[in-house]
């Protein structure tokens, strides 16, 4: 199977979920396999957010309207142009995925495919109903497919290289376990917001998708925001109320009853509007219904504690702070040469 029949593969899956928009599921005529795959994967969703609470069937939705508008062949070709696939020896590459937000491991899972390789992939219990789905599409959407993808609960073994993602004690854990491989390891990373005072409603009600979306779950999720001295987080208050119907989803409002309660018993100031907390601390890893902020004085001095802790930063949403950062409410919308903690995937695969 060369480079051409994988595009072109992957173009097709694109096809098949764009089915499922966010304005409606509709099958689609012209849609390989269709028949086969369309009604199946309706149940695959249905499944996933029975087994995961967290896995709306809105949040699911989103994650594949996502993955549809990236898997076409003009941003899978910008993808690869840059890399030379010549000469590949497939390996065995096993992934260990996370399970916050749906598909999650999905990047790592066509990166692997993409460069020639075989897939091991051990899910999340969290996540564990669309992926294996889709990649019984890819097979039959490309027999060459068939023999390059397992999936396992077990041990892994016989593999040679892995990509890892997981918390910072997990991390630890593959560290040593996987010490004699080639590895990608991932750790637990957040996604900060860098205020001035001087932005339009517009970003801030974007900013807020940047919050709440996966109800904040995810690792390019905004967990912490920078604002100045004396801010006056009225504005930002009001930007972010499209969002107060969040509450009345069960799983977050018991997040932000069980929150609010340690907060108020321990005496800790916080300012809050009924479905998001507010409370300095220099952290970024804020709880569920919690927005951590911090106060800085000096442009200068702000970058080079970002600069210095970049370790633990997935984005920085800004308005002209620094060349890096990303738009208000773009940071769900990672392009596929978007590599989470800026480890060029395809690279890694390449030379192992």
């Amino acid at each position: 199977m060369n480079l051409e029949q994988r595009v072109n593969a992957f173009t097709e899956l694109g096809k098949f979920l764009n089915q499922f928009s966010k304005e409606k599921v509709e099958k689609l005529e012209n849609v390989k396999h269709n028949d086969l795959f369309f009604e199946g994967f309706k149940h695959q969703i249905k499944l996933a957010q029975e087994h995961n609470g967290w896995f709306t069937t809105k949040n699911i939705i989103y994650a594949i309207n996502g993955w549809s508008k990236q898997l076409n062949i003009s941003h899978i070709n910008e993808w690869i142009k840059k890399y030379n696939f010549n000469d590949i020896i497939p390996q065995k590459v096993a992934i260990i995925m996370a399970g916050n937000i749906p598909l999650v491991g999905f990047h790592d899972f066509i990166s692997v495919l993409i460069t020639g390789h075989d897939v091991l992939v051990k899910q999340s219990s969290n996540d564990k109903h669309l992926l294996p789905y889709l990649a019984k599409y890819l097979e039959y959407i490309e027999p060459n497919f068939k023999n390059k993808i397992t999936f396992t609960e077990k041990k892994l073994e016989a593999f040679d290289a892995v990509i890892a993602t997981g918390s910072d004690n997990t991390a630890r854990y593959f560290e040593y376990y996987f010490k004699d491989k080639p590895s990608i390891i991932r750790k637990n990373r957040n996604s900060v917001a860098v205020l001035t005072g001087n932005e339009t409603k517009e970003q801030l009600e974007a900013l807020s998708d940047d919050i709440f979306r996966y109800y904040g779950l995810g690792c390019r999720n905004v967990s912490k925001l920078f604002v100045p001295k004396d801010y006056d987080f009225k504005d930002f208050f009001e930007a972010i109320y499209k969002w107060h119907p969040v509450i009345n989803e069960a799983k977050y409002a018991n997040n932000y009853d069980y929150n609010k309660a340690v907060y108020l018993m321990s005496e800790f100031e916080m300012l809050e509007n009924g479905f998001l907390m507010i409370k300095e601390d220099i952290s970024y890893s804020s709880p569920i219904a919690t927005l951590f902020y911090e106060h800085y004085n000096s442009n200068v001095v702000l970058k080079e504690k970002l600069e210095y802790e970049e370790d633990k930063i997935q984005c920085v949403v800004s308005s002209g702070f620094v060349d890096s950062e990303i738009k208000f409410g773009e940071t769900q919308h990672p392009e596929l040469w978007d590599y989470a903690d800026d480890v060029d995937t395809i690279a890694f695969l390449l030379k192992i």
